[in-house]
């Protein structure tokens, strides 16, 4: 007689039961079990999984965006994924209310017990910083460390292992190939240029003639408005001997495109795309600051169980550790509708829905 065909569990599906004992307290060990220690592994536990869907969604969008032309079917998943990346990186900064239940007194039971393991180990969380673009040389140096000197051996080498290129670059080989800032006799860049540098002088003039402004005030505004035409005339002006731009000009020149053309309907995508992952960027600033001041609640300001400055370190990288900070600059350039340069008619048609054209 055959057996009978194995029915699937709940528990059997989710290993709920290799789940449930990877919870192992260090103070339980000690036979001074430290009740609030519990919640913390739950909590850190639960990052990882997240973690993990994270660099899941990435594996997919990176690989639509590694065909040499961007299948055009794969823009919804890949906005689809960005968006469910946002969505996660919004439930870890949610977690952070739960582990502040914790007070710093329970935390002080255990904390001495995990020196000198702490999050900044976590290798999935490195890779994914890596994987969106954040480069070794762009992060902040501990005791003139790189990040990769203060992990263990093993974990440099899953860090290495990931050779997949970033999705900064992957995005910049994207948005550079975009046809339509220069099509025929049409130029983005000639029709662009002068619109945006008569609005920042306007600018300048208008706050010069204000007499209400302080001196101070004046002054700075003026130096920021003079500061945003260089870093203009870097992106457009190919003479420009520096720049402080992330991207290629060519990509910053598209998405600057795509974000004031957005309503027409081949670029309602992309927009999507560039809005997502600036919603990436914010959330995960978002997180390291509040993380930094969870941090500071609960061990002021004593240095992290890793060997970092603890609060004062987390609160330089939600400033320094940005990817996409470019797109969140091209708002400095954007014109409202009355000043937007006018599509020719032939790019407009190209850029349209024409299902009822002859």
């Amino acid at each position: 007689m055959s057996e009978a065909p194995r029915r699937l569990s709940y528990g059997s599906y989710l290993q709920v039961d290799r789940l449930l004992s990877c919870q192992e307290p260090e103070s339980l060990k000690t036979g001074a079990p430290a009740h609030d220690e519990m919640l913390f592994i739950i909590v850190h536990q639960a990052y990882e999984l997240w973690f993990r869907q994270i660099l899941h969604e990435l594996d997919r969008i990176q690989a639509d965006f590694a065909a040499r032309t961007v299948a055009d079917e794969h823009l919804g998943r890949i906005n689809a994924g960005l968006s469910r990346i946002h969505e996660i990186l919004k439930l870890l900064v949610g977690q952070l209310d739960v582990l502040e239940t914790m007070t710093p007194a329970g935390f002080l039971e255990f904390r001495d017990l995990l020196t000198p393991a702490s999050g900044f180990q976590s290798v999935q969380f490195r890779l994914i910083e890596a994987r969106l673009g954040l480069h070794d040389d762009a992060r902040i140096r501990i005791d003139e460390q790189s990040m990769r000197e203060r992990l263990a051996p093993e974990d440099r080498d899953k860090l290495s292992a990931d050779t997949n290129p970033s999705l900064l670059s992957q995005l910049d080989a994207w948005l550079a190939r975009t046809p339509f800032v220069a099509l025929g006799d049409y130029s983005f860049r000639e029709s662009y240029r002068a619109a945006v540098i008569a609005a920042l002088q306007r600018d300048a003039t208008s706050i010069s003639a204000d007499p209400a402004l302080p001196e101070p005030q004046r002054q700075a505004d003026a130096a920021a408005i003079e500061q945003a035409l260089a870093r203009f005339r870097a992106l457009f002006e190919p003479d420009a001997t520096t720049s402080t731009w992330r991207m290629s000009a060519r990509a910053i020149e598209a998405a600057l495109f795509i974000s004031l053309y957005r309503d027409m309907p081949v670029l309602q995508l992309p927009f999507r795309l560039l809005q997502a992952l600036m919603d990436i960027d914010e959330s995960l600033t978002l997180w390291r600051l509040r993380h930094a001041l969870m941090v500071e609640r609960m061990i002021g300001v004593r240095p992290g169980t890793g060997g970092s400055s603890g609060s004062g370190y987390l609160k330089a990288t939600a400033e320094k550790h940005r990817i996409f900070i470019d797109l969140f600059h091209l708002s400095t350039y954007l014109l409202g509708p009355r000043d937007l340069p006018a599509l020719p008619d032939a790019l407009r048609r190209r850029m349209g829905f024409s299902y009822g054209a002859a």
